[in-house]
């Protein structure tokens, strides 16, 4: 398998929209399939994982940090929550670049 190249990657990406689910959260399994997609969509291949630690709040400014794995590296990204539209959650994801 050919190894992800991250780093194109190690500014912001892009926007993405997620689906909140409950009271204003949006599930950790989403949160990652979404920095998943997005991931792949810029760079042509899917990271190997992407692992966060809970439900995101779906508040503008929350954060939250990540660890996006690809082969054998390891980096940590950072998910900001930019917009909040009824159930529509926009985020940005930024890979760390180290």
């Amino acid at each position: 398998m050919q190894r992800l190249s991250i780093a194109p990657i190690s500014i912001v990406l892009s926007v993405f929209a997620l689906s909140a689910c409950g009271a204003g959260v949006v599930a950790e399994k989403d949160v990652e399939k979404g920095v998943s997609e997005q991931l792949t969509e810029s760079v042509g291949q899917a990271p190997d994982d992407i692992d966060c630690p809970g439900d995101l709040e779906a508040e503008v400014g929350t954060t939250m940090r990540c660890t996006l794995t690809a082969g054998p590296d390891e980096l940590g990204l950072t998910v900001t929550v930019t917009e909040v539209d009824g159930s529509d959650i926009n985020d940005e994801v930024e890979v760390d670049q180290e």
